[in-house]
């Protein structure tokens, strides 16, 4: 997978305190520089309804630009109202009677069947996409957001409102179900193949981020 990641933004907090303020002009700064990246967090997990919790997204952070504490980049901040935004959509999927969906546990193929997978431009890329859509969406979040996103453990750790001391081991939980699901996409043994290796080389980047804390 490429890295989609934009160069950190040390202004971005001014800009969204000046937008709480009802600066329009910063609103519309904090919205181009991280529209990209909720398109890129949605169009996996919402299929044609992406471009309205794109928008949602954008108007919670607008609702909530006040409340932000710098605790954390205000990109991982803005993960994290997608994610909630992700999760309430999610909840209105369920319409069958059952109980609260459980994140942690349940996949995207079973909280919203149907949903497409967005068109790659690599064998290997396919592949995983799918496989993403069949581990715990907890999971695929923190997958997408490590992977394709680079958000630090901090970073992650206040998008996903979990310890970042807990990070590493998800990461690694999270990689091994990916590993499962991906032998089980319909593919050709050369396609399976070539998502293995981009597999292994994300493994790669778990280990060199060993020694950085994340026990």
């Amino acid at each position: 997978m490429n890295e989609h990641a934009p160069p950190a933004h040390d202004d971005d907090a001014a800009l969204l305190h000046a937008w709480a303020r009802g600066d329009r002009d910063a609103g519309s700064r904090i919205v181009e520089r991280h529209y990209d990246a909720i398109v890129r967090f949605f169009r996996n997990k919402a299929g044609e309804e992406a471009d309205d919790l794109v928008q949602r997204t954008f108007i919670a952070t607008a609702e909530g630009a006040g409340r932000f504490q710098g605790r954390s980049s205000v990109r991982a901040w803005i993960f994290g109202i997608a994610r909630n935004v992700l999760y309430e959509h999610l909840r209105r999927r369920v319409k069958d009677g059952r109980s609260e969906p459980e994140f942690r546990e349940s996949a995207l193929v079973d909280l919203a069947p149907g949903v497409s997978t967005v068109a790659a431009r690599r064998a290997d890329q396919r592949v995983l996409l799918h496989a993403l859509q069949r581990i715990p969406i907890e999971l695929q979040v923190l997958l997408e957001l490590y992977y394709w996103e680079n958000l630090g453990v901090e970073e992650l750790a206040q998008a996903l409102e979990v310890p970042a001391g807990t990070i590493k081991s998800r990461l690694h939980r999270a990689r091994a179900l990916l590993r499962e699901a991906t032998a089980k996409v319909p593919a050709t043994p050369q396609e399976t193949q070539s998502a293995r290796i981009l597999l292994d080389e994300w493994a790669q980047r778990v280990g060199a981020h060993a020694a950085e804390g994340m026990d």
